[in-house]
């Protein structure tokens, strides 16, 4: 199967990310073939949140914000006959900011090609911020938090689907991200549960908003996942109600872009963003 583009790509300006520059992953992206490119950086968050990680380095900074936006732009240019390529942002959704994130994208929306809303951070029973993907240990520390690894799983599916069905304004984004994200420990703090269901229901609903949706190949690489979010049962089940399918690397590094595409079904047909 052959694949245009790469639609969930990071850059330099992600803190906890590589130092490989924009400019290289674009010419990676053109070595491998691809015609388009989709920096999907992670946004900055809003200004009264406080990250939950112990480094604070879940997104970029605000005050690179036009820095990383002219340099795409300009390069927009400058590859125009070469490559597609689209500025963008994985946005957090987090629970009680919806105003913070509609101020984010009514500030920039006007130069948004492309964007990704996913779910990074939990509200836990006191009320505090966690982010559920940071490490195994600190998802030990969540669990603790929570009561058990169902009550995590539970509260992470139901903000996903606070964001599948929140009103962020016109620019919301058209894509969720990683929609089983929760599971990037699961080799090693399995739930009891199954949420089979609880995915058939949330994809009910991003067909319904005339959402798509991310294909993520980072969890083959991850030690205790080893599969892509979500995995080929899911995407099968996406495919047949008719839910656009966007294949993205979530590269950190150039090195990284198009990582675990040849695993992706071939069964499927895959669809750029629109």
């Amino acid at each position: 199967m052959i694949y245009i583009g790469d639609y969930h790509v990071h850059t330099n300006y992600c803190p906890h990310g590589s130092n490989d520059q924009i400019e290289t992953y674009i010419d990676k992206a053109l070595s491998l073939g691809l015609k388009e490119i989709s920096f999907t950086e992670h946004a900055p968050l809003p200004e009264n949140f406080i990250d939950p990680t112990p480094e604070k380095d879940s997104a970029m900074s605000r005050d690179d914000l036009t820095e990383y936006t002219e340099i795409i732009q300009k390069l927009k240019e400058k590859y125009q006959k070469k490559i597609k390529i689209n500025l963008g942002f994985e946005l957090d959704y987090i629970e009680g900011f919806d105003h913070e994130i509609t101020h984010f994208l009514e500030e920039n929306g006007s130069i948004i090609d492309d964007a990704i809303l996913s779910v990074h951070m939990l509200k836990n029973p006191e009320n505090q911020y966690v982010c559920l993907d940071f490490s195994a240990d600190m998802f030990a520390e969540i669990i603790t938090q929570f009561g058990s690894v169902d009550k995590v799983y539970e509260k992470y599916y139901q903000t996903l689907n606070m964001a599948i069905r929140a009103d962020l304004g016109k620019y919301k984004p058209k894509r969720i991200g990683h929609i089983t994200l929760i599971e990037k420990f699961s080799k090693r703090y399995p739930p009891k549960n199954n949420y089979s269901n609880t995915i058939e229901h949330l994809l009910e609903n991003i067909s319904r908003t005339n959402l798509s949706l991310d294909i993520n190949t980072a969890g083959l690489f991850k030690e205790h996942c080893q599969q892509i979010y979500p995995d080929k049962s899911i995407i099968q089940k996406a495919f047949l109600k008719g839910i656009p399918l966007i294949p993205g690397s979530d590269s950190h590094t150039a090195n990284h872009l198009t990582k675990g595409f040849h695993q992706l079904p071939e069964n499927v047909k895959f669809a750029r963003p629109v």
